[in-house]
């Protein structure tokens, strides 16, 4: 517990100089506040800024802000230095993963105060967008183990958000990209979400997203196999 605090207090200090995962802590809890009290459309849906960026961010920042810090501290040598200094990458990867979970359960929290969400629709937003911020913290931390630099890092990270970020909100509008995104993890996700009122979850909603899970940690364990976190 004392390295994974100390991992966790580095990281804390890290991102205070590091304005690019700084960003996407504050992007879109920031986009979601100005849209949904700005933004008037006729026939809109209630709360449609809310649903639709928290599932955006859940698809993109912590997904690029594990990939970064691992890729970024591989490059720099920071993490071989505390591999030497009998820091174990179980306990590094809690350290970074708790830190990005907590600082995204924050955002969180501004999504479910501007959605004015209560009672079981807030458990279940904040138990979907917790679960769904895991996810996509394995998937980021594949891409870091997997990477050489951040430069690369970023040139696969990039497209593999967009995927997950923004399948949910193509699908609104296509019928074809909706049954592709119904298979990632963020669709069922953006399903739950955008039903909270009716407080219905199906099956698939279960199924797919712990579908996803079992492959992400399957690529996880492959990858830091293969790489390690040297």
């Amino acid at each position: 517990m004392r390295n994974i605090s100390v991992i966790f207090l580095k990281q804390v200090k890290d991102t205070l100089k590091n304005k690019a995962v700084l960003i996407q802590f504050v992007m879109f809890p920031l986009m979601t506040v100005i849209m949904e009290n700005t933004v008037k459309i006729d026939n809109m849906p209630e709360k449609f800024f809310v649903k639709l960026f928290a599932v955006m961010f859940v698809g993109m920042a912590p997904l690029t802000c594990v990939s970064a810090i691992i890729s970024e501290e591989k490059e720099k040598n920071t993490l071989r230095a505390l591999m030497m200094c009998n820091v174990k990458p179980f306990e590094y990867l809690c350290g970074i993963g708790g830190y990005v979970w907590l600082m995204c359960m924050v955002s969180t929290a501004v999504f479910a105060i501007c959605g004015r969400f209560s009672g079981n629709d807030l458990a279940v937003f904040l138990l979907v967008m917790a679960g769904g911020v895991i996810l996509s913290e394995l998937i980021g931390a594949v891409i870091g183990i997997f990477s050489k630099n951040q430069m690369s890092a970023t040139s696969i990270a990039v497209p593999v958000m967009m995927i997950f970020s923004f399948l949910p909100m193509l699908s609104m509008f296509n019928d074809k990209i909706e049954k592709i995104a119904d298979m990632t993890y963020t669709q069922q996700l953006n399903n739950v979400i955008s039903r909270l009122e009716d407080t219905s979850v199906t099956m698939e909603n279960v199924i797919v997203p712990t579908v996803n899970f079992i492959l992400a940690v399957i690529l996880f364990v492959a990858a830091f196999k293969k790489r390690g976190m040297e």
